[in-house]
């Protein structure tokens, strides 16, 4: 028998690595003789760099960077000398802040930019950078500062996002010979109602009253982007994506010509996931949460998609009653592997086990 295990990461409790390995021993409890395929998953948040690393065996690397509030993070990315993978969550991710110290005004993206200039120096053909958890929308603003790209004031000196009057500076000649890729997991504008401000701005930090000032912020930094980049600011504040990250989409999009893909889909892509899977009898996925939101881009929807005719199960830290409603039948079977009894402390940290012994259940039943 031939079993594919491909899940993402169970948020707070396991990495996708960890997923997989916990899958195949649950495997091999029932099955000894099986043959385990493991594809560790992203969708461009939380844990890429790592699961891009497992998939592809790139070297993993550290960098020191400035975090989101100013203060120095340990940042982590991945590369080979042709292709390097870095994650922004890793530099201004919504984990490095508490929730009582998140500043919608404040928070910026410079760190991320550091890590694009550390993949820089190892001269890749292909960077590809995971746009989600972000903590930050400043347009990627500090990014591209970090990149030498400055927004600045009508007295030409640095400017935030409330105060830039234009934007000076050229990145990098280098940039002109890599492709860059975004690997995001949504398709928000910059700018309205379905925008970065909108949409994401109160889980940042931002008030009632911040969310018109900076979705007005947002929509002039359009322009001034336009007027660098000579793109028209209407596609830069519309395309889908622009809005990852808050805003740091259209930063990449307009500035380094960035390519936009589904983060689930590219890895997908990257590790030829159609023919490892084209003989399975099986194929096991998930995540910490299945609900209605897994059939919209998130990797475990990808994974069953790419997946075909083969059947694809998926296991949840918590399966809510509405994960089939957005695309009924996705899956053959949603399994949650908590324990009811237990507390979610127990839960997080029991994961492991309860995950391997979840897919020995199924398998023992089928």
């Amino acid at each position: 028998m031939r079993i594919v295990i491909a899940p993402d990461s169970f948020k707070e409790s396991l990495t996708a690595v960890e997923a997989c390995t916990a899958m195949a021993a649950g495997v091999r409890d029932i099955l000894p003789d099986a043959e385990i395929i493991e594809i560790p998953m992203a969708d461009g948040g939380e844990g890429t760099a790592h699961a891009f690393a497992a998939a592809l065996d790139l070297e993993e690397r550290t960098t020191t960077v400035t975090g989101p509030l100013g203060d120095p993070v340990e940042a982590h990315w991945c590369g080979d000398g042709t292709t390097a993978v870095v994650e922004l969550a890793e530099a201004a991710g919504i984990h490095l802040v508490a929730p009582e110290h998140r500043d919608i005004w404040a928070a910026d993206t410079r760190g991320v930019g550091q890590l694009l200039n550390a993949a820089l120096d190892t001269a890749p053909q292909k960077l590809i950078i995971g746009l989600g958890g972000s903590v930050t929308t400043d347009g990627g603003l500090g990014l591209l500062a970090a990149l030498g790209v400055t927004a600045v004031d009508a007295a030409g000196e640095p400017a935030d996002l409330r105060h830039a009057a234009r934007i000076t500076g050229e990145r990098d000649p280098r940039w002109n010979d890599i492709q860059v890729v975004i690997a995001g997991d949504v398709d928000n504008p910059l700018c309205g109602p379905t925008g970065a401000a909108a949409v994401f701005g109160p889980q940042k930090g931002a008030t009632d009253e911040d969310i018109p000032e900076l979705d007005k912020a947002l929509h002039h930094w359009a322009g001034l982007l336009a007027d660098h980049t000579g793109t028209d600011s209407t596609t830069i504040r519309d395309t889908p994506g622009a809005g990852a990250a808050g805003g740091v989409g259209a930063a990449l999009l307009s500035v380094l010509h960035a390519e936009m893909r589904s983060g689930a889909d590219l890895l997908l892509d990257l590790v030829d996931f159609r023919s490892k899977v084209a003989d399975a009898d099986f194929v096991l996925t998930g995540e910490g949460t299945i609900d209605a939101q897994t059939g919209y881009g998130k990797a475990p929807a990808r994974v069953a998609h790419s997946a075909g005719n083969v059947p694809v199960l998926a296991f949840g830290g918590r399966v809510d009653a509405t994960a089939e409603s957005p695309v009924p039948g996705i899956f053959i079977d949603t399994i949650p592997i908590s324990d009811p009894a237990s507390s979610l402390e127990e839960n997080l940290v029991n994961a492991a086990d309860s995950l391997r012994k979840a897919v020995a259940s199924w398998l023992a039943a089928r």
